[in-house]
């Protein structure tokens, strides 16, 4: 299955584990709570996964990569102990608790979350000296002689024979004991998280473009070449800094993080073509609603490869301002609750009380852990608008102003995103009608989670228009057929300086 796919079963399966009776027992006893084992390629987003299923059922995340483990780190160290057996005094051997164990108690005490995940990478690679320990630990839920706590589900993750020559196959005895998933590599389904992660555009439009590049793992004479999705995203991250620094990436660049000499050679040639067309095609003019004659017969003239660039150019562009609005609009929603609790308890509630209960909500919530790194943000920007209008000495009047203007600030904000994105649509019929092209756009506005929010929130009729009037499923076969055949041919040409 794929990741997306596999993420739902965990969740399912953390939920079951979880849930009570009456009585407050775990309808699932312990003894009954296989341990999940989830197997896949490397660099697919077994672990991101992990964290994102934590914060979704609110439980605590202790994770480890086994391999980097040695005996004592996981099973604790010996000690002896004088015990006495009958009228007898012996020296018995014990041991010390567990560093994994020991983790999880030290995450239960730090967050207040009393029930979690486990997780344990590369299980299945480990040395010879472990081995016996994870198979212990997968077949009891112990390490040494201290049990995973109760709450605590075990997820494991682990490579294919085919991907690590460590791999150590598990015995029937063991396999019957585990819940396995099975993961492949799957471009739609990533695509979906990088828009939401805020993958750089011109990423996503190359692998549009050469979706076998998207997971490739070779092994040639000079050893393995390999391209992965975790590669990308971090080629992703890279590239966003470069631009601001105006620096390069080039192929020796790319190679530094796909590592695979053909496809950073053929996407480094894309990335210097991409950013060609952002200036040849005068993008930001277009997202203004800004072209001429000429601009269209020179892109009429282009070819298909040429012109699904420049739908990436304009989807990249597009995404960045929905994402800014979402930001602006959770903000602006959790500012208006706060300031509906300060109205409805005056006079006894100060402008200070309220600052500091929304200082505490934060404090609060960071420390659970549970937060990702855009509801951290919306936090910090809420609690930084109340302290500054503390600061200003703001009376409730003076705050609620204050608040209206940011509420404003929104609505100006969704007003010329509204229109951005009708003058996308009306060049996008000048250019091209109801074409592949207008196709391959849509696919991506309803790929992207921040464009479907904002359309479903403010509307598009031209949206509604072309995603309903189009033979969608057959269309958005035919230009995928198409970008397969694109792929076949040559390379990326590399761009004149």
């Amino acid at each position: 299955m794929d990741i997306k796919r596999a993420k739902q079963e965990i969740k399912d399966s953390i939920e079951a584990y979880l849930a009570k009776d009456e009585f407050g027992e775990y309808l699932i006893p312990a003894i009954r709570q296989r341990p999940i084992l989830l197997m896949g390629a490397p660099g697919i987003g077994k672990t991101q996964i992990m964290e994102q299923i934590a914060r979704e059922c609110k439980v605590g995340l202790v994770s480890y990569t086994i391999t980097h483990h040695t005996r004592q780190s996981a099973v604790g160290l010996p000690f002896i102990k004088e015990k006495t057996f009958g009228s007898e005094s012996f020296s018995v051997t014990e041991y010390t608790m567990s560093e994994i164990i020991a983790s999880v108690y030290e995450k239960m005490e730090k967050t207040d979350l009393r029930e979690g995940i486990l997780f344990i990478d590369e299980i299945n690679c480990v040395s010879e000296t472990l081995a016996p320990m994870m198979l212990q630990f997968l077949q009891g839920k112990t390490f040494g002689n201290q049990k995973v706590p109760e709450g605590w589900v075990i997820v494991t993750a682990g490579n294919p024979p085919e991907y690590n020559k460590s791999v150590r196959e598990f015995d029937v005895v063991t396999l019957d004991r585990i819940k396995r998933i099975d993961v492949q590599p799957d471009f739609e389904v990533w695509k979906e998280y990088a828009y939401e992660q805020g993958i750089h555009p011109a990423v996503i439009s190359y692998l549009e473009l050469r979706r076998k590049n998207f997971y490739r793992m070779e092994n040639t004479v000079d050893g393995r070449i390999f391209a992965t999705a975790r590669g990308w995203e971090d080629l992703s991250r890279l590239i966003q800094v470069y631009e601001t620094l105006n620096k390069e990436v080039d192929r020796e660049v790319v190679y530094q993080y796909i590592q695979h000499p053909m496809v950073a050679k053929d996407f480094a040639s894309y990335l210097a073509l991409y950013n060609k067309y952002k200036t040849d095609y005068a993008v930001e003019d277009l997202l203004q609603g800004k072209w001429t004659p000429i601009t269209l017969g020179k892109i009429r003239n282009a070819s298909l490869d040429e012109h699904l660039s420049i739908v990436g150019l304009l989807n990249g562009k597009l995404s960045q301002l929905f994402a800014d609005c979402y930001f602006m609009d959770a903000y602006v929603t959790k500012l208006y609750g706060y300031m509906t609790e300060y109205r409805d308890n005056l006079p006894e509630m100060t402008l200070e009380s309220i600052y500091k209960k929304a200082e505490n909500d934060f404090q609060t919530a960071k420390k659970s852990e549970l937060l990702t790194k855009n509801e951290e943000k919306v936090f910090i920007r809420t609690v930084n608008f109340f302290e500054n209008e503390i600061s200003e000495k703001g009376t409730y009047e003076q705050t609620k102003t204050a608040f209206t203007a940011e509420a404003d600030s929104l609505e100006t904000q969704t007003e010329y995103i509204s229109k951005t994105l009708q003058n996308v649509f009306d060049f996008m019929e000048a250019a091209f009608g109801d074409s592949q092209e207008m196709v391959a756009f849509i696919t991506e506005l309803n790929a992207n989670y921040y464009s479907l929010w904002f359309i479903r929130e403010n509307g598009s009729d031209q949206y509604y228009r072309h995603n309903k009037g189009l033979l969608f499923d057959n269309r958005q076969k035919q230009i995928l057929g198409q970008m397969e055949e694109l792929e076949q041919g040559n390379s990326f040409p590399p761009v004149l300086k």
